[in-house]
């Protein structure tokens, strides 16, 4: 299998600051801003920002993370009595009338978005959600566009994007993977 790295661990570092100055930017600062990663690499995305944002304004900004796997339509991975498996949802702060950015890694159909949006509504009525993501590859399903990207990646069904953390994979990279 042939693959090419599309971003490695500068390069992933580059575009988290980009980001996060681009949210403070369309924000005007932290105020009212909650970041909310998606499980998994979203999680770790989301902190990164929030360290970056801490950097650049000198004020925490409120963070979280959601879990999806009970408002996705195409429900994969379940545990052997056939329950979905959760791995938890924790937002500390109340979203109600905050601006809320979803962070994930990779945007591909726009499901998992959907998904989450789901799960955020359910905990509060944010005045707006917003989406950043690492890679932007293409091929929506859902009218769904984010709002801070990393990379834009055109690709095709059959490649396959990974977005590897050192929090989770023990090094920083992109790649794609050509079948």
């Amino acid at each position: 299998m042939e693959q090419t790295v599309l971003l490695d661990q500068q390069a992933i570092r580059r575009a988290l600051t980009r980001i996060a100055h681009e949210i403070l930017e369309r924000n005007k600062g932290t105020e009212n801003l909650v970041l909310v990663g998606i499980k998994t690499r979203g999680v770790y995305l989301a902190n990164r920002l929030s360290e970056r944002i801490e950097q650049i304004e000198g004020e925490k900004v409120n963070k979280g993370e959601v879990d999806i796997t009970l408002y996705r339509d195409d429900l994969s991975k379940k545990t052997e009595n056939e329950e979905p498996m959760l791995r938890g949802t924790d937002i500390p702060v109340d979203i109600t009338n905050k601006t809320v950015v979803l962070v994930d890694d990779v945007l591909y159909t726009g499901r998992t978005v959907r998904a989450a949006m789901d799960a955020v509504m359910d905990l509060g009525r944010p005045s707006q959600i917003q989406l950043a993501v690492l890679i932007d590859r293409g091929h929506r399903e859902l009218p769904i566009r984010p709002d801070f990207v990393g990379k834009n990646v055109p690709t095709s069904r059959e490649e396959i994007v990974s977005v590897d953390l050192t929090e989770v994979d023990e090094k920083d990279q992109v790649i794609i993977q050509k079948n």
